[in-house]
């Protein structure tokens, strides 16, 4: 059992920057591919960017792309997601979640673990 706790958000202006991490307890990443998602309200939960269990591969969602950065720390037991150039829309809940992997492997989807979630709002 993993359990997964987020930190990071807040409010933010238009055009600026947050880090969320996401440590886990419980037990290790080990094994482990880490995905960031968010759910904005009246909006489904939507896929924001993963991290492979190495840390080598990730995957954006294409509204992040060239402005989120997804890493991990192994040692650390955890995640960052940087987010710069924040717009209004970003504006959303933003859960960690896990869930086992190959080694390079970035699954969008069937994560099994999540946090109870991070808010960011961006004002404009």
């Amino acid at each position: 059992q993993v359990q997964l706790v987020e930190s990071g958000g807040g409010l933010v202006q238009a055009g600026g920057s947050l880090r969320l991490s996401c440590t886990a307890s419980g037990r290790t990443f080990s094994g482990c591919a880490v995905g960031w998602f968010r759910q904005a309200p009246g909006k489904e939960r939507e896929f924001v960017a993963a991290v492979s269990w190495s840390g080598n591969s990730k995957y954006y969602a294409d509204s992040v792309k060239g402005r989120f950065t997804i890493s991990r720390d192994n040692a650390k037991n955890t995640v960052y997601l940087q987010m710069n150039s924040l717009k209004p829309e970003d504006t959303a809940v933003y859960y960690c979640a896990a869930r086992t992997a190959g080694w390079d492997t970035v699954p969008r989807s069937g994560y099994a673990y999540w946090g109870q979630g991070t808010q960011v709002t961006v004002s404009s």
